[in-house]
């Protein structure tokens, strides 16, 4: 079933554009997909896509929309992205949060449960929806900035996934997250690099991307099903 353009009220009011991704039967459980750098691009489209095809009521909110509505930037553009990551408030980026999980809820069965899963920028933005919003649980992918939150605290339990030839996380920084989450479970992926479970980049790596989703997509059975 092709996803369609809803918008989501943030907690201040503010609207922002959501892709929502519907899976075929009722869904078991909703998930806010949350954006590189780059937008809601046609990858994270194809990313939401996917999750509803497992099953979850899929939102991938569109997080610049408050700066630059309808972003979607080639994977060339970095320094255009990570402009964009600066000048946007991390108390903004945490409203459009609370009002993207609201959003799913109410579209939910009553007691159905919310997760959230980011990539890149958007790994960390999934830690601060762990520790900002009543998500039920996270799984962020090669997430940095969230050493900025250390000191906040996941209010559901979350999962990280990191490369090991990632340049931009070294081992020191896997090392300072997992020491402010320390009931979080941190994998390391030896052959990874930095986006390393986008088949659009060139440090796309199939197995460990495949062994990423298959203990993500376990993490959430047993946390929101």
């Amino acid at each position: 079933m092709p996803g369609k353009v809803i918008t989501i009220s943030a907690l201040d009011g503010h609207h922002l554009s959501g892709y929502l991704a519907s899976p075929q039967g009722p869904p078991q459980a909703g998930l806010v997909v949350l954006q590189e750098i780059f937008g809601v691009t046609a990858h994270m489209r194809r990313v939401t896509d996917e999750f509803a095809a497992r099953g979850y009521l899929a939102l991938a909110p569109a997080l610049f929309d408050r700066l630059k509505p309808g972003t979607e930037l080639p994977y060339t553009r970095i320094t255009e992205g990570v402009a964009l990551m600066q000048q946007l408030p991390i108390d903004d980026v945490a409203k459009d949060l609370v009002g993207s999980v609201t959003a799913l809820r109410s579209l939910l069965p009553a007691g159905a449960k919310v997760g959230a899963v980011g990539y890149c920028w958007g790994g960390a933005i999934a830690d601060l929806a762990a520790c900002r919003t009543n998500a039920d649980a996270a799984v962020s992918y090669y997430g940095r900035a969230n050493v900025n939150w250390l000191h906040e605290h996941p209010r559901c339990p979350i999962l990280y996934h990191f490369g090991a030839k990632d340049p931009l996380i070294p081992p020191e920084v896997v090392q300072q997250i997992r020491a402010g989450r320390p009931a979080a479970e941190a994998w390391v992926y030896p052959e990874a690099g930095h986006g390393f479970s986008c088949d659009e980049r060139p440090e796309f790596h199939q197995p460990s991307h495949a062994l990423a989703l298959e203990r993500t997509l376990t993490f959430f059975a047993e946390h929101l099903r």
